[in-house]
Formats: C-alpha cells, sequence, structure tokens
C-alpha cells in the first residue's frame, strides 16, 4: 500500500472512483483472458512482482494474442494504399519495391512503439495526450485526429463504393455503394456484440479475401520474378519516380492508426503489476505485428506488380487511378475463367470494408479518450460514421461522372492526412521515451533515435509532398498569403509539441498532485 493510501484513504477511494467513471477502452468483461500455464504460478515465485524477464515462448499464448496486430495491418491495406500501389506499379514498374518493404518496416516500428505504449501504461495514445497536454492543445489534437481520420473514411467509402459499382455492373451508382458501406458501422456493432475475438475473426475472412484476390490476379498477370527479386534488393530512383516514391512512403503511416493499435492491445487480459507480464504481452505484440505487416507487404506488392507487368512504360501509365482500374485491367489480360475485373472488385471491396470498419472502430477510441464522456456505442458508432458517410455523399454525387476531379480531391485528402501525421508521431514518440510515463518499458537511447530519425524522414517526405502539391494547386495573393499564416502556425505547434514532450507530467502522480 503506498503512503497515500495509508495517509489518505478517503481520497484514494475517491480518486478510485474517479478512475473506474474514465472511459477506457475496454472493460474488464470484454477483455480476452490469457490462460495461464501450468507452471505459471512456479514462475510468479521465481520472477516476482519486480522482475521484467518473460516467461518461455508458447504457441498457444501467441494464439489468444494474436489479433489487434492484424486489425492494425488493415490501414495498410486501405483503397488509398491500393491507388498508391497501382500508381507506382505503373509509373515505375518494379523498381519502388524495396521502398515498399522498407516503408513498411517503418510503419511497424510507429505501430511497435505505439503497443508498447497501451500495454506498459494501460491507456491508449488519445487518452494521454488528453492527460499530459493542457486542455487547449488536447483539443487541437483531437481536431486534427478526427480531420485525418474523415479524410482517410472518405478515401475507404468512395473505394467500397467503386468496388460495388464494379460488381453490380454499374447498376448502382457511386452514392448508393456509399450508402450500403455506410450500414457496416451497424455490423460492427453487431459483431462487437459477440467478443472482441468474433470480430477478429470477420477481418481475418476480408484480409485472407485481399490476399486471395490480388494472389489470384499476380497468378494471372505473371509478372518477371527475375525483376521482382531485383526491384526488392536494389535500390533505385529517377527523376521520373520520385513522386511515386515519396507517395509509397507518405501513404504508409496514418495517424488515426497511431491512435487505434495502442488501444487494440489492451483488448487482452495483462497483469500490470507483474513486469515480466507486461514483457510478455510486449514480446507477443510483436510477433503477430510482425507477421501482420509481412502479410500486408504481400498483398501490397502482389498489386504493385501486376500493375508493372502491364502497364509500365505505356500511354496508359499516367491515366491509370482507382476508378478506372479494373477496366483496364480488364482490358490488357481478358475474361478468362474468372474475369479479373471482378476479382479485382471483390479484393477492393474487402479492403474497403475492413478499412472502413475499423475506421469507426478508431473513431470512437478517439473520441472516447480525448474527450472523456461515456457514451453507448451504438451512439458513439453513429457520430463517428456520420461524421465521414455525410461528406462522403456529397463527394459522390457531385464527382460521380468524373474520374479526374475525383482524383483531384483524392489529392486533397491525401495533404489532409499527411498535414495530421505529426500530432499523431509527435506525442507518440515523446510519451513512450519518457520513464515517468512507462516506467521500465521506456524505449533507450538507440531506439530513440531511431524512432526519431523515422519520425523526421516521413515528416519532411510529407512535407515534400505537401510543398509540391500546394505550388501547383495554389494561386493568387490571397490563397498564398492563407497558407503562409497557416504554415507558420503549423510548424509553431509542431514546434510547441517537441518542447512540451520534454516535460511531461507524469499521469501516474495525478493522485500526489490531488492531494
Amino acid at each position: 500500500m503506498s503512503r497515500l493510501e495509508n495517509d489518505h484513504p478517503l481520497l484514494t477511494e475517491r480518486i478510485h472512483e474517479e478512475e473506474e467513471e474514465e472511459e477506457t477502452a475496454y472493460e474488464e468483461a470484454e477483455k480476452v483472458h490469457i490462460v495461464r500455464d501450468e507452471d505459471d504460478n512456479e514462475r510468479d515465485l521465481e520472477y516476482g512482482v519486480g522482475c521484467g524477464g518473460a516467461p518461455p515462448f508458447s504457441w498457444r499464448k501467441l494464439w489468444l494474442f494474436t489479433g489487434p496486430g492484424f486489425l492494425m495491418s488493415i490501414a495498410f491495406l486501405d483503397p488509398g494504399n491500393l491507388e498508391g500501389d497501382l500508381q507506382a506499379g505503373a509509373v515505375a514498374g518494379y523498381s519502388l519495391l524495396w521502398l515498399l518493404m522498407w516503408a513498411t518496416a517503418m510503419g511497424l516500428l510507429v505501430q511497435l512503439l505505439s503497443a508498447r505504449l497501451g500495454v506498459a501504461t494501460g491507456r491508449h495514445l488519445a487518452e494521454l495526450c488528453r492527460e499530459e497536454y493542457p486542455t487547449w492543445a488536447g483539443m487541437v489534437l483531437w481536431v486534427m485526429a478526427e480531420l485525418a481520420l474523415i479524410g482517410s473514411d472518405i478515401q475507404e467509402v468512395i473505394g467500397s463504393a467503386i468496388a460495388i459499382k464494379i460488381l453490380t455492373n454499374g447498376i448502382l451508382p457511386l452514392w448508393a455503394g456509399v450508402v450500403i458501406t455506410a450500414l457496416d458501422c451497424f455490423v460492427f456493432l453487431f459483431l462487437e456484440n459477440y467478443g472482441i475475438r468474433k470480430l477478429e475473426a470477420v477481418f481475418a475472412v476480408l484480409i485472407g479475401t485481399m490476399a486471395v484476390a490480388f494472389a489470384w490476379m499476380f497468378g494471372q498477370a505473371k509478372p518477371s520474378g527475375s525483376e521482382l527479386l531485383v526491384g526488392i534488393l536494389v535500390p533505385k530512383l529517377s527523376s521520373r519516380t520520385i513522386q511515386k516514391a515519396v507517395g509509397v512512403v507518405g501513404c504508409i503511416i496514418m495517424p488515426h492508426n497511431v491512435f487505434l493499435h495502442s488501444a487494440l492491445v489492451q483488448s487482452r487480459e495483462v497483469d500490470k503489476r507483474q513486469k515480466y507480464r507486461v514483457q510478455e504481452a510486449i514480446n507477443y505484440y510483436t510477433i503477430e505485428s510482425t507477421i501482420a505487416l509481412i502479410v500486408s507487404f504481400m498483398i501490397n506488392l502482389f498489386v504493385t506488380t501486376v500493375f508493372a507487368k502491364g502497364f509500365y512504360n505505356t500511354d496508359l501509365a499516367d491515366s491509370i487511378g482507382l476508378v478506372n482500374a479494373g477496366q483496364y485491367l480488364q482490358d490488357k489480360y481478358g475474361g478468362g475463367l474468372f474475369p479479373i475485373l471482378y476479382i479485382w472488385g471483390i479484393g477492393l471491396l474487402a479492403a474497403g470494408q475492413s478499412s472502413t470498419i475499423t475506421g469507426t472502430y478508431a473513431g470512437q477510441f478517439i473520441m472516447g479518450g480525448f474527450l472523456n464522456f461515456k457514451m453507448k456505442k451504438w451512439l458513439r458508432a453513429l457520430i463517428t460514421r456520420s461524421c465521414a458517410i455525410i461528406p462522403t455523399i456529397i463527394v459522390a454525387l457531385v464527382f460521380d461522372s468524373s474520374e479526374a476531379t475525383l482524383d483531384v480531391l483524392n489529392e486533397w485528402l491525401n495533404v489532409l492526412q499527411s498535414i495530421q501525421i505529426p500530432f499523431a508521431l509527435i506525442p507518440l514518440l515523446c510519451l513512450v521515451s519518457k520513464e515517468q510515463i512507462m516506467g521500465s518499458f521506456k524505449i533507450g537511447p538507440l531506439y530513440q533515435t531511431i524512432a526519431w530519425l523515422v519520425a523526421a524522414l516521413v515528416i519532411m517526405i510529407n512535407g515534400y509532398l505537401l510543398l509540391e502539391f500546394f505550388s501547383s494547386e495554389v494561386t493568387g495573393v490571397l490563397y498564398t498569403g492563407f497558407v503562409t499564416m497557416f504554415t507558420a502556425s503549423y510548424g509553431a505547434f509542431i514546434v510547441y509539441l517537441i518542447a512540451r514532450g520534454i516535460d511531461f507530467t507524469p499521469w501516474r502522480s495525478k493522485a500526489e498532485s490531488s492531494r
């Protein structure tokens, strides 16, 4: 018992009651129980509460911890990423496969930090941002996270709507596909009532559907094995491919996914009093997240190589997008036993549906964590979904008949998400580097250096994208002045986040502060 609990039991009881009233990622009854091995009691005596060594590896426990990493990996397979893959393949051929691999590795590093934060603290990133930053800064971070989520969700819903339009031979217009996709939040709520493992199983099926569909396309296209291997092992860039290269790296880190993963890992029952139990959870999440992103890399590789084989060095290379990709594939590879157009549509639909559901999931954690209010799940899911669906329906009605304007909109949405990346990465890196936040599970100096270098690289790459975009799209004195003011405010807030991260007030000392 702590000194505070001895000296002020009533205050301690009130603090505990306030903590119980706070919004949490998962209730205790919802968490997956991690079955203890027969000799776990002996290990408890051997390792003790204060020791940090992890027990030996267990396949059974790995299976129980498997799930959050695969839900996280869906953000690497959403329609926006698929569009980046197909355009990179068509424009750059096999030459950017090495960059796709290393970009996925950088994404894995960031997601492992997010998982580590959630396991070690028992809180997710949105909750910690609310507690560690002043109210005004927390509200800015919340707005930024919501904007990033809305931008991502619009792309995902449009991707699903395009797939539905393909699979119905154009009978259903884009706006009808958007409405159908909007109903997935109710499917999500239905599945969640049956437990997190059932929901994870559905996502596993959707990922499997993508893998089979795009592997089928890979088999039909028959890309060159030697060129594929060279593309993975030999780094190569040119003036023509630099913009696509930047896009490949830029779309890997999704701001809402960083928030999501830190919450998902709390779906398992981990005894925070036992350091070796926390380390054990971190180890298993590291393994399953790595496996999940290897699978996602393979799926992205299938898509890139199919379009590299079919459209590299052709007149169509610069005009391929998500809207017309299916028809271009059909014209290139023909029908066959099962037309490749429909195979593409099935894979795209699985990508869109799975990513919109995880977007709904992420929206609940972001809203609950930053605002700290309890709300019925169906109502919060409805609010989260409405924030994206209403603007998406407007987009679908306006741009249904124009591929060019839809591509322009997609570029603006990519810009919107690129702007938000520092507001997820910087708080995450500041938090996982602090001993008063992470305890003995803070990352070491080498890990910190690598993580900050990766974050700086990602932020600079997205900054390059923003500079290229605004230099070509923004004209006139008024717009230029607005962009200049926005850029100055944007840079100042990033500097503030880094400076504030140097002097966090540990949330574990909140009880002492209340005293």
